[in-house]
């Protein structure tokens, strides 16, 4: 487990069905997800069976963020697109309930995942993208030390909109944790 005096970051539990259930079917999460379809309970229970499987076999690893005090799952943090060779992955993370965000559990959690991200796995770098109307995610990946390396124009649909996206990268040489700013 990997924590800190608020939060900790755990491998997924059998009891976390009902809480990815519940997160993965919000039609209003689809859009920052990539989901287009339901799951059902026999997806996300065979998911949960198989997610201790190995980073380096699955290339992702997706972690419960969770209260430290009576361990109530808060929201998800993944490392996807995980590559050894070249020594770099992508960051996302979702606080699902409105009244938990902007309580500094986000900024906790990438903390704590980019200790691991770049002292136990050795990556060189981790980025993210994020779309232009999520204001305090781009604000948090900016107060953590992350720069803009891209933008894509219209990259994401939403209805029959298209939203521009915006591309962070996080370097190992530049991660230090004590001079971080708080969102």
């Amino acid at each position: 487990m990997i924590n800190d005096e608020n939060i900790l970051i755990r491998a997924l539990e059998p009891e976390d069905l009902e809480y990815l259930y519940k997160w993965e079917n919000n039609m209003d999460l689809w859009d920052v997800s990539d989901t287009l379809t339901p799951f059902s309970h026999f997806a996300l229970k065979k998911y949960i069976e198989n997610a201790h499987r190995d980073i380096y076999e699955t290339k992702q690893l997706r972690l419960m963020i969770a209260n430290r005090e009576d361990n109530e799952p808060l929201g998800l943090i993944d490392i996807y697109d995980f590559d050894p060779y070249h020594q770099r992955a992508g960051l996302g993370i979702m606080i699902h309930n409105t009244e938990n965000r902007r309580q500094g559990y986000a900024q906790s959690a990438i903390k704590l995942i980019l200790d691991y991200c770049f002292e136990t796995l050795g990556l060189h770098q981790v980025y993210s993208s994020v779309p232009q109307c999520n204001i305090a995610s781009l604000k948090l990946f900016e107060s953590l030390g992350f720069t803009q390396t891209g933008y894509r124009k219209e990259w994401l649909k939403r209805g029959n909109e298209w939203e521009d996206v915006i591309y962070f990268q996080l370097l190992a040489s530049s991660w230090n944790r004590e001079e971080t700013t708080n969102s």
